[in-house]
């Protein structure tokens, strides 16, 4: 959420040129998505087999062995990529509809 907040407010000019050229609400959430959506991907595929490998090697130490499967794997993943895009699209969403003359006339 930090991260998400800092840098939509790094990129607040650039929100407001875009608005004022005509960019939507949505193509301003995609643009400032797109780049947490990729960093949580790239996590998953790094997490993923170091977190099977580990619970693999915990889970043989017991007497009744059990198999992991890939989809506990995958809905991890869908699910931490659902709560950075509604962390992400919130503040996506207040900037998108904050004021373009505003956030120019700082400067």
């Amino acid at each position: 959420m930090g991260l998400a907040s800092y840098s939509t407010l790094q990129r607040t000019k650039e929100i407001g040129v875009r608005k004022i050229v005509g960019a939507s609400v949505g193509n301003i959430v995609v643009l400032l998505s797109k780049d947490f959506l990729i960093l949580v991907g790239l996590a998953f595929v790094i997490a993923a087999p170091v977190a099977w490998f580990f619970c693999h090697g915990w889970l043989q130490g017991f007497a009744y062995r059990i198999d992991i499967y890939w989809w506990i794997f995958f809905a991890a993943g869908m699910l931490a990529v659902l709560i950075a895009l509604i962390t992400i699209s919130f503040q996506a969403i207040k900037a998108a509809l904050a004021n373009p003359i505003v956030s120019l006339r700082t400067e």
